[in-house]
């Protein structure tokens, strides 16, 4: 077969991502926190931007997240030429001549001024410094308060160099997991006696039990502590020998190998359970993550109002500062022209992006009326293609708005994902939303009788007789979402 050359004119269509594109895709899927970082960082690149938040006054309208000034726009003419495009730049430069410098300077200077030092007995007479009871201060790790101790007992340089490696092994949960005392011992060059006897001194330590390597232990070293000791033999041989059968709640089977009546059983069940498995719990404490919504969903009268929050987000302005700064310097003229397009291109991003979700918000409102009006139990299956296909946007968008993205409702916070669930079936043929099932299966199993749980097979009976068809491992994965234990160890018999 000959081989040869020739050239070819071939014609193709090809989607292509312009960074624009790209930008307000990102912009999209953004939480936001996230973009009012972005938007931070954009102030200190782009200079042609403004923050009206951080400005005293000044004549210009700052450009929200959603209202654009008109005059932002691009002029679209049939001029050409570079001359031209360089009149264009500078005519979409408004004038900006800044805020006004109304700032009292004396008065800030009079109560900011650098003073002398004072004792610590003085206190300043100013009413706006904070109380002491109003200052905020970080609360003590678990590893802070443990050395704090090793420092104000008698350990030696040594013994609290193998005390410091074993606190800085710890877990949340008080636990010394991860590593074990041979490996300690290598690594730090001692004995392994040498480290555990550190062990067991920091195990009496506040809080007791503190660097256990189990549940077992942790609970002996609480019987066993000085100062309020446990003598019982049932407590003790239940926590060496039974604690799997007690997490079972196999009370009839402990009772059986340890030779005691059941009775007997319950009350070192109770002792038990009265100690604490988790010996860092003060201090495994998170800080609360308070949630800002994207949007509100108010009721008045009879309509429902969507409205986008736009507080605290950074009302975006092209400033006119640097339009003298062009002259007849090219590269100025192009630094500034091309900084002028990126500017526009994130408020208008901004601006799609806060449109897009306020139609996502409306198109949920209109599949998910009874909720709003009634509350979870009223839930309906929605997918994603429904709202798409409703706004005639790509799934792919809506997916990108729905993420990260909160609605406060009549009926609480809510993520905007929250809304899109799977049906299931029910015995009139109609579907109910299966964050509506969770919803019923929780408040059946809160309302159940603690001595007799039901099953997994019994909530499926109560919900076929409530008309909501169920398979028993779709109740089982649906209780595991929950956070819900199976009905043995949610069982109580005392």
């Amino acid at each position: 077969m000959a081989l040869n050359m020739r050239q070819e004119l071939r014609m193709s269509q090809q989607l292509v991502m312009t960074p624009q594109l790209q930008q307000a895709i990102k912009l999209l899927q953004l939480s936001r926190m996230e973009l009012q970082d972005l938007v931070r960082g954009e102030l200190l690149e782009n200079p042609l931007l403004d923050d009206s938040m951080e400005l005293g006054g000044g004549s210009d309208e700052p450009v929200s997240s959603v209202e654009m000034q008109d005059s932002l726009e691009m002029n679209r003419g049939s001029e050409v030429g570079s001359e031209q495009s360089d009149h264009q730049a500078q005519a979409e430069l408004k004038v900006d001549d800044g805020p006004k410098d109304n700032f009292d300077w004396e008065a800030y200077l009079e109560n900011n001024s650098y003073a002398p030092t004072t004792g610590p007995g003085v206190r300043l007479d100013n009413e706006d410094m904070p109380s002491l009871e109003a200052t905020a201060s970080r609360p003590e790790t678990l590893a802070e308060h443990l050395e704090w101790q090793v420092r104000l007992t008698n350990f030696s340089l040594v013994e609290e160099e193998i005390a410091e490696y074993i606190i800085q092994s710890l877990s949340s949960a008080g636990y010394l997991r991860d590593v074990t005392v041979p490996q300690i011992a290598r690594r730090a060059g001692y004995s392994v006696l040498r480290v555990e006897e550190v062990l067991r001194r920091i195990q009496n330590l506040d809080p007791v039990s503190v660097a256990a390597r189990n549940l077992a232990e942790a609970l002996w070293i609480q019987t066993n502590h000085p100062d309020a000791p446990i003598e019982d033999p049932l407590v003790r041989g239940i926590i060496c020998k039974h604690l799997d059968k007690l997490e079972r709640n196999a009370y009839p089977a402990i009772s059986r190998d340890m030779d005691e009546s059941l009775e007997e059983v319950y009350e070192a069940a109770k002792v038990i359970m009265s100690l604490e498995p988790r010996p860092a719990r003060a201090y495994a404490s998170e800080e609360p993550q308070y949630i800002v919504p994207d949007v509100y969903i108010q009721k008045v009268s009879d309509e429902y109002v969507v409205t986008l929050n736009d507080d605290g987000l950074p009302k975006l302005k092209i400033s006119g500062f640097y339009r003298g700064a062009m002259g007849q310097n090219r590269e100025a003229k192009e630094y500034i022209t091309e900084r002028l397009r990126s500017a526009q291109w994130l408020i208008r991003s901004i601006q799609q992006r806060q449109r897009t979700i306020l139609k996502v918000a409306h198109s949920i409102l209109k599949f998910q009326r009874e909720f709003f009006d009634k509350g979870v139990e009223y839930l309906r299956p929605l997918i994603l293609k429904d709202v798409a296909e409703d706004i005639q946007m790509h799934e792919s968008t809506v997916s990108r708005v729905t993420t990260n993205k909160y609605v406060h409702t009549p009926q609480g916070i809510f993520e905007l994902k929250y809304f899109f669930n799977a049906g299931i079936s029910r015995s009139n043929g109609e579907e109910l939303a299966s964050e509506a099932v969770k919803t019923k299966i929780k408040q059946l199993i809160d309302n159940e009788e603690p001595r007799r749980p039901y099953s997994d097979q019994k909530l499926v009976e109560i919900l076929k007789a409530d008309g909501i068809d169920i398979a028993r491992r779709t109740v089982a994965k649906y209780r595991e979402q929950l956070g819900i234990l199976s009905s043995s160890k949610r069982r109580r018999l005392f």
